[in-house]
């Protein structure tokens, strides 16, 4: 049987954590997890309900594709022809256009996985054409989560015609379940020397990459999120915070520590894990009151932040830029974990 858009799911393991999402745009709804002194919040910014979540604010907790991330202008040359995508964002193409992943009803089947405690697998077929892109393209997303207090998501995709591809997930997190509390309180430690600086004349990456070391994007020691959103920094004040594509320390294609997200407070930690060569950093920026959240508070801005592991930003467009080209027989592969500590 078909799932509906309202259709939630919840993943739990022996530790007091459990993930629940809903079949609309894959999205995560909540994620429960203990604090040092056992006491459980919701950390996962969002909404009450899956009917509000479903009007709201349609990256929360979502899968985003088939391009997640920026495309300059929507268009990029592949195989010697010109692809034109839509242009959601500004100037260009931002998490597969108008109607990407994210509003896409998944259907969702409960899984055994090794070692796991709860797995579900996700699967979509996107036609070709769709979103304006080439090829069919069929996708396939397992959510498990394991008694090591780990939330994997394992993306897979084909396709019948060269494409362009870059999954990934939009969980905004604040790890003292208070949405009155700002994230930028939060210290974080990001493995990358260096990020791909937001070019103000076309509002994304241009194929720079550029040193962390001696500037406010320089995470490879912990430091509070607020001591860089606060800074004078031209990349900052552009956005408004953060939302910079950081260029991780890690060799080909193994599974790598990247991030770690702490709460000094409630002593939560978030590590995240991934074979993606990119990680997105976003501190919610734009939010501001207009939405109102999980009990009743609005969302505002650096309420919570997003570690999005993917390829980087307008790849397409720049040879130096990890190659985010998909063939007819080869597969996509991307692994994130999000591994809570408390």
């Amino acid at each position: 049987m078909a799932n509906k858009a309202s259709d939630q799911f919840i993943l739990k393991n022996n530790n007091g954590i459990e993930i629940t999402f809903a079949a609309h745009g894959g999205r995560l709804v909540s994620a429960i997890v203990p604090s040092a002194g056992g006491e459980k919040a919701d950390v996962l910014v969002g909404y009450d309900t899956v009917d509000e979540a479903l009007k709201g604010d349609l990256f929360f907790g979502a899968l985003c594709g088939r391009y997640a991330n920026r495309i300059v202008g929507g268009k990029f040359e592949l195989d010697g022809e010109t692809i034109q995508l839509d242009v959601n964002n500004g100037p260009n193409h931002l998490h597969g256009g108008n109607e990407g992943f994210n509003q896409r009803i998944w259907d969702v089947e409960e899984i055994n996985k090794e070692g796991c405690t709860s797995a579900f697998r996700l699967t979509l077929v996107s036609p070709d054409g769709d979103q304006k892109y080439p090829g069919e393209l069929k996708v396939n997303v397992v959510y498990s989560l394991n008694d090591n207090n780990e939330f994997k998501i394992e993306y897979e995709a084909e396709t019948t015609k060269s494409t362009v591809i870059n999954l990934t997930s939009h969980p905004y997190f604040n790890l003292t379940g208070d949405l009155k509390q700002s994230a930028a309180d939060h210290l974080l430690t990001i493995n990358a020397n260096a990020f791909t600086p937001i070019d103000p004349k076309v509002e994304t990456c241009n194929g720079e990459v550029a040193e962390v070391n001696g500037t406010p994007m320089d995470f490879t020691t912990e430091k509070p999120i607020r001591e860089a959103v606060s800074s004078d920094f031209d990349q900052i004040k552009m956005v408004d915070g953060l939302d910079h594509n950081f260029v991780v320390n890690k060799e080909g294609a193994n599974i790598a520590r990247v991030a770690v997200l702490r709460e000094p407070v409630s002593g939560r930690t978030l590590e995240v894990f991934t074979d993606q060569p990119g990680l997105q950093v976003y501190t919610g920026n734009h939010f501001d009151g207009s939405e109102i959240g999980k009990n009743g508070v609005p969302v505002q801005k650096y309420c919570g932040v997003a570690l999005e592991t993917q390829i980087f930003p307008n790849s397409p467009n720049h040879e130096n830029y990890p190659n985010a080209v998909l063939r007819p027989g080869e597969k996509y592969k991307h692994n994130c974990i999000y591994r809570f500590g408390f």
